[in-house]
């Protein structure tokens, strides 16, 4: 499972360049956002071939702002995107990120042909 470290705007554009992401803006100091990534982890674990962008909002703020605008999103924090030809289908925020929403969104968008 490729993770991606979005601490730049050249990291978020060549992100949403891909067929099919995810993205994840995840607070370091935050214990729903630690239990949303233990659960995005899980799913990674059982979907190696996914893409994971992850920004840490407390270390890049500008890239986290740089994400909500590009996606027309409001922030929140723990968050999550999965994103088909750059353009978010799906988002989760909180306690709704869990292994089991993720799978279900990936089935209800797969990705392009």
């Amino acid at each position: 499972m490729p993770i991606i470290n979005l601490d730049s705007p050249t990291a978020v554009d060549e992100l949403l360049l891909r067929d099919r992401a995810w993205l994840m803006k995840h607070s370091n100091s935050c214990s729903i956002s630690g239990e949303a990534l233990a659960e995005i982890d899980r799913y990674l674990g059982e979907h190696p071939d996914e893409v994971l962008g992850q920004v840490v909002v407390q270390t890049h703020r500008p890239i986290s702002n740089l994400i909500a605008q590009k996606l027309h999103a409001v922030h929140q924090t723990p968050q999550i995107f999965l994103l088909i030809g750059g353009k978010p289908v799906w988002q989760a925020s909180h306690w709704a990120i869990t292994a089991d929403a993720l799978a279900a969104a990936a089935a209800r968008f797969p990705a392009a042909s």
